[in-house]
């Protein structure tokens, strides 16, 4: 499962990345993505994953498998996220009947274009100037 310390809690760290990250959509997820510059935290703090999956996904059962899912396949790609961002992934409706190995090729192709968005890291100046 997802270390805990690297699970989302708090409703203002689900609306701060859902209404101002960025976002990359796939038929079976959304995930959204808020990095540590736009966060305002310290950069030794763990990346931040939380998730939704409403009612329209299916009922409590299915829902939780769908959660279950997604906290499985997040574990194994948690370092790929920068320290101290919040990402929210939400699930679709076609994620209840998605095969594992479909959601984990969805995540990785939101995942691979919310980081690549991201560009290269700020290069720190040498010449004195800010």
């Amino acid at each position: 499962m997802l270390p805990s310390r690297s699970r989302m809690r708090r409703g203002d760290e689900f609306a701060a990345a859902v209404r101002r990250g960025s976002r990359a959509g796939r038929p079976t997820l959304v995930a959204h993505l808020k990095t540590r510059a736009d966060v305002g935290t310290d950069g030794d703090s763990p990346p931040l994953v939380g998730f939704v999956v409403s009612r329209a996904v299916g009922g409590a059962v299915v829902r939780n498998k769908v959660k279950r899912r997604l906290r499985h396949l997040m574990r194994d790609r948690l370092h790929r996220l920068p320290q101290g961002s919040l990402l929210v992934v939400r699930a679709n409706p076609p994620a209840a009947s998605a095969r594992i190995e479909h959601l984990a090729a969805e995540l990785d192709a939101a995942l691979d274009r919310l980081l690549r968005r991201r560009g290269p890291a700020p290069q720190a100046r040498t010449d004195g100037h800010r």
